[in-house]
Parts: structure tokens; sequence; C-alpha cells
């Protein structure tokens, strides 16, 4: 062989082994690229499977009731936003407020309500009732507010118990509310989902849920849990059972969160992966940990309270609102630090060790530290009376030398738990561009003679005391002797 030829043979077979080393071969054209490298995202899951496209399986079908445009002209005006207008105005159009303001022009083609002499408030809100999960007649067929079988039940929803007939809901209107969160009870460490209704008469939950208010996780700390679950000798029978509950379920709920996170993110890149099985109790979790439930949490003692906050941090969750929370005074200041609200009574205290230490102050004090004070109900007889519930928290503080106003104090029922329920921004107060959910006094609201005389929700009127086509009754009350 010629030299040079053989020179210049090895040279070209060098060349063509270094090509094969780092050249990869692009895919003939029409072939798929191997197994676990496209590209493309995988294909959706099966319906239900992904909790990504479940988060709002039972949506509301709520529709406002039938109003016009409606001035209410020359009350004392509580806006729930701090104000007191004397010989104000209020319009509504369209279903939503107006303006508020003293002396204000009504325009041609309003409605107008001779409001003088008369008290103009927000439409109250309840943030912790059991309307329609334990309603009248209060009977065991009826009992559907606690699904007492395991420490942890995130997985149940109070909408799914709540029975439209209940009578409560229209006493409650009659009582000037026009929004409440219907929360499961307090057996379990993790009770379930809240829902928040619209204060209307319905056939379905669904036409009372609050459109686009978030869900909430009821929560619960101190003696319930641990005495439902000792008494079947199980655990939590303790306080540190409790806790030790709690920081397990948020330590499953992180990983569940994990692996969905991590599933997502190989199915965007189009890499083979296997979803994690659903679980409906992590769902609910996982939503807290991702901001999108509020946590509702039963407590009543402060050193518990401080506890829970601490979990909190822990996991990287946030808390809404303590409920019941008699001892709030106590740590007044740790709940404005923060921005935990504080739902609770005014005179209930006693019925157990944990409640010994109800004051009448209580919501005053936390209102004077900063924080965010609420009356509730927890009762239906109470949901009746939230105003002068409000009263007796005003007097007290009072008369433990704060310096409260009624402007103040009318917050504790209407911003307040807006506020509580992250429905602020849309109720709560007499501001223009806000929902027209107005109550009509026919005296100080913070007095014990004051009656809701009318109730307007989104601007269509839902209760008048001297019209009985506005007074409504349930299914279940007709035919009663009595009963119209």
């Amino acid at each position: 062989m010629n030299k040079a030829f053989g020179t210049a043979l090895a040279v070209l077979a060098s060349a063509s082994l270094a090509a094969c080393a780092t050249t990869t071969p692009k895919p003939s054209a029409g072939k798929s690229p191997p197994a676990g490298s496209s590209s493309q995202p995988a294909a959706p899951l099966a319906k239900g499977l992904d909790p990504a496209q479940s988060k709002d399986p039972f949506p509301s079908t709520y529709r406002p009731l039938p109003g016009r445009n409606l001035a209410l002209v020359g009350a004392t005006v509580l806006t729930g936003a701090g104000t007191q207008i004397e010989n104000g105005t209020v319009l509504i159009r369209d279903g939503r407020i107006a303006a508020v303001g003293a002396g204000l022009a009504v325009p041609a083609g309003y409605e107008t309500v001779d409001a003088r002499g008369k008290w103009v408030t927000p439409g109250l809100i309840d943030t912790h009732s059991h309307a329609g999960v334990y309603p009248s007649p209060e009977v065991q067929a009826h009992s559907d507010g606690n699904e007492a079988t395991d420490p942890n039940t995130a997985q149940v929803w109070a909408e799914h118990s709540v029975w439209p007939q209940d009578p409560t809901f229209n006493l409650a209107r009659a009582g000037g509310v026009t929004t409440l969160l219907v929360l499961p009870g307090s057996a379990n460490l993790f009770g379930g989902r809240g829902v928040t209704l619209r204060n209307i008469p319905a056939r379905t939950v669904q036409d009372m849920k609050f459109p686009g208010a978030p869900y909430t996780l009821k929560m619960a700390c101190g003696e319930n849990p641990k005495r439902v679950y000792g008494s079947k000798n199980r655990s939590p029978s303790t306080r540190m059972g409790n806790v030790a509950g709690y920081r397990t379920a948020w330590i499953n709920a992180a990983d569940y969160k994990r692996k969905w996170d991590d599933y997502r993110a190989k199915a965007a890149k189009g890499e083979k992966a296997d979803p994690p099985k659903r679980d409906l109790q992590l769902d609910t979790l996982v939503g807290v940990l991702n901001g999108e439930i509020l946590v509702e949490n039963h407590c009543y003692r402060a050193d518990e309270m401080a506890q829970m906050i601490d979990i909190s941090k822990e996991f990287g969750y946030h808390i809404t609102a303590f409920h019941h929370t008699v001892e709030a005074y106590k740590i007044a200041d740790l709940l404005a630090k923060n921005d935990i609200c504080a739902a609770t009574w005014t005179n209930w205290w006693g019925s157990k060790l944990e409640m010994n230490d109800s004051i009448e102050a209580n919501v005053p004090l936390v209102e004077a530290a900063g924080a965010c004070a609420i009356i509730k109900s927890d009762d239906p007889d109470l949901i009746q009376r939230l105003n002068q519930e409000a009263a007796e928290a005003l007097a007290a503080g009072r008369a433990a030398g704060l310096s409260i106003t009624e402007a103040q104090a009318i917050r504790w029922i209407t911003a307040n738990p807006a506020k509580a329920l992250g429905i602020l921004a849309e109720t709560g107060t007499l501001e223009a561009g806000k929902r027209a959910d107005v109550t009509l006094w026919d005296s100080n609201p913070f007095s014990i003679y004051a009656r809701a005389q009318r109730v307007w929700i989104d601007g269509g009127l839902a209760y008048d005391r001297t019209d009985p086509r506005f007074q409504s009754r349930s299914d279940f009350e007709l035919g009663q002797e009595g009963r119209r």
C-alpha cells in the first residue's frame, strides 16, 4: 500500500470514530423521540383524580334577590369602616353601595326610604354558626355537624350536611344577619371544611354559597378532641396528644404536596411520572399550606393559642381566627402581631374548665390592643341577637375604662367577621362598590330594645318586619299551628 494513501485512510477513520463518539443521531422524520425524553406535557388525568382540577366541584348557584335602586335617607349610619354619619344617606344601585354620606342628593328613579330617627348598619356577619348542620328540630336525625369518627376528618365538608330548610336561617335574617360561616363541630383536631353562605331563602346549599368566598378549615384544640377520643381509649387523650396529632397531619400534608409538585413538574416537561393517589383529607390540608383555605381554630386558652401559632409557623400556614378564645385578652398583643382575629362571646363562661377565665371585657381589650375582635354566635338563639352581645361587650369595655365608640364596636359584627372570612373586599362595610348588604334598625342597634326593621342582601329586600311577604318560612314550618 502506498504510504501516503495509508496515512490518509488512518486520518479518515480516526475522524469517523470521533464523530461517532460526540454526535447524537437525529431521529428520522415522523418518528417519536425515545420514551422519557418528550418535551410535550403529559395528558390531563381522568376527571376527579387531580385535585387542581377539582377545587370547586360544588359551585355556587347563588342569584341575588330582585332589587331596585334605593336611597335610605335621614338615618344615623354606622359604616363599619369606623365612622358614624348623622342624617346620612345610603344610595344603592344595581345591588351595590353607590355612595354614603350626609346631605347626598337622591338621583331620579330611586325609591326613597324615610330612615329619620332610625339607624343603618352593614348586614351582620356571623363567623361561627352551625345553622343547617345542627338544625331545628334538634333531633338525632338532624345531628350532622360532627363527624366524630376520627381525630382528623379534614375530608368532610359542612355544606354536605346543610339543610336549607332550617328555621334558624330565617330567624337570623330577622336579627339582621346577611352572611354566615357554617362550620363542622369541634370533636376533632381537624373537623373539616366550613362554608360561607348568603342568608337568603333557598332550596339548595349551592343557592346560598357566597360566590368566590374562600373555604375554611375548622380545627379544634383543648378539651373537646381529647375528651371524645380519650373516652374511646385512643389518641388523643391529652393536650400533648392533640399537638402530636396536628404535627403528624401537617407532615403528611407537606409530603403529599411535595409528591404532587414533583409529579406536575415532571409532567409539564413530558417526563414519565405517576401521579399520587388523590386523598380528600390531604387535599384540604394542602389547600391551607397553599394559602387557599383559611384556618378557623376553636381554642379557648391563651397558652394553647400560643402553641397553635408555633405549629402554624413550623409548617408555614396562617391562622385566620381563633374561635371562642375566652382568654384572648391575655395574649391580645400576640394576636395583633400575628394578624389573627379573636371570635368570641361576651358573657359565656364556666361550662367547662377551659372557659373559666372568661371576662366580659375580652373583646374590648382585644380591640384596644389593635387586634381584630369579633362577636360570633355558635348558637341558634344568639345568632338572632348579635347586636345585643356586642352591646354587652361595649358596655363592659367602657366600664373597664376603655374609650370605644359605637362606630368602632359595630365592626365586631360586620367588618371584622368579613375579614376573618376573606370577604372584606365584598361586604362588611357600607362603602362604594361593595355589595349592598344593609340592615335598617328601628333604634340604636346597641340598645336592648333595637330590632332589625328591614334587611337587604345585594340590594334585594330579604326581610321586612312589617310586611309578611318578606318574612320567609321554611318548608318545615308550613302547616304548623300558629304559622302562616
